[in-house]
């Protein structure tokens, strides 16, 4: 199964995720988050050697000036959490970057709206509450198409992901669930090292 964990901290975390396997690492950029990242530390990013993983610069709806400056030297993908249109992701995927577009999914139509957005590199399905950590309604999760191309967001931990992963999901992406329990944007890297050998041993 792949794996990607969101609202990493460069100094922190990143040598744990890559130490484990973890195939993508996510860095959020967006001002109202308390994972949000100070620009200053991405430049730590190029301290690491990445093995087999990968940096995302997870945003919502991100200007041109963001991409050129900042995603483009220094991540492998960008996902897309705003409004963006498929001519918009064209437009980004132009400069040279792949593309995670998130699809926020309350109902069952709401999964068939990934059909617009083909042309990104990754579907990333995720409840409307961004970081809140609201559970994906659990008779929606084998509605979702399958594949390495499609993740699975929301309320994942090491308490269901077996039975997501019977349910066929073969990409998740975890964030809250992995922090502390009382410090928000502070992963807890015990969780982490649980839940990578839980995975492992599915």
């Amino acid at each position: 199964m792949k794996v990607k964990i969101c609202g990493l901290h460069p100094l922190r975390d990143v040598q744990l995720c890559i130490d484990l396997g973890v195939t993508f690492l996510g860095f959020v950029f967006y001002e109202k988050s308390p994972r949000n990242l100070n620009l200053k530390d991405i430049e730590k990013l190029k301290n690491y050697n990445k093995k087999k993983s990968f940096f995302v610069a997870v945003t919502v709806d991100p200007k041109d000036d963001f991409i050129e400056n900042i995603v483009l030297n220094n991540f492998d993908y960008i996902q897309l959490h705003g409004s963006e249109s498929k001519e918009r992701i064209e437009e980004i995927r132009a400069k040279g970057i792949k593309i995670i577009k998130t699809v926020k999914v309350k109902k069952k139509s709401d999964i068939d709206n990934y059909k617009k957005y083909n042309n990104a590199d990754i579907i990333l399905f995720d409840t409307p509450g961004m970081e809140k950590s609201i559970e994906f309604p659990k008779e929606l999760i084998s509605k979702i198409p399958k594949g390495d191309r499609f993740a699975l967001a929301g309320s994942i931990s090491q308490n269901n992901i077996e039975n997501i992963a019977d349910l066929g999901v073969s990409f998740c992406d975890l964030s809250s669930s992995l922090e502390l329990d009382k410090q928000v944007g502070y992963k807890d890297h015990q969780k982490i090292k649980k839940f990578i050998k839980k995975v492992n041993e599915l």
